[in-house]
């Protein structure tokens, strides 16, 4: 698992565009964090994370733990990804967990929630993410 928690990290530039960190991976689960930086805010003045920044945690988050069920070489693309915002997202280091429901052997599929560092208990976002699997023999 340490192998994908560099590959995350490091392997994609969006990743490091947005400062990915993962936090803990094991098979089928896995919570990443974005530390807390201004260029994140949809708006300066509200203090509120950008949506597009949620979302694109949670399709990282999802797609990752799928993949941590297929083998490394396997390639993910995201079919659908479903996000219902619940609270806004204010500025502070943002976490994802994502935990994988089903998975087939082309598609799989995961559950993600949000928050921030301030209030753990409370999520801001929480969806799904469906993804295609090609596996790589």
């Amino acid at each position: 698992m340490d192998q994908f928690a560099r590959i995350i990290e490091e392997r994609f530039p969006f990743h490091q565009l947005l400062g990915i960190k993962t936090d803990r991976i094991e098979e089928g689960r896995v919570q990443l964090h974005i530390p807390y930086k201004e260029a994140l805010l949809g708006d300066k003045d509200s203090k509120r994370i950008h949506g597009g920044v949620i979302s694109s945690l949670m399709d990282i988050c999802g797609g990752v733990a799928v993949w941590t069920r297929c083998k490394p070489q396997d390639r993910l693309v995201t079919i659908t990804l479903s996000v219902d915002y619940l609270h806004p997202a204010l500025a502070y280091d943002l976490y994802a967990e994502a935990r994988v429901r089903m998975l087939g052997n082309r598609v799989g599929n995961a559950h993600v929630v949000v928050w921030t560092a301030d209030d753990p208990g409370l999520h801001v976002a929480e969806g799904r993410g469906i993804y295609n699997i090609k596996r790589v023999k």
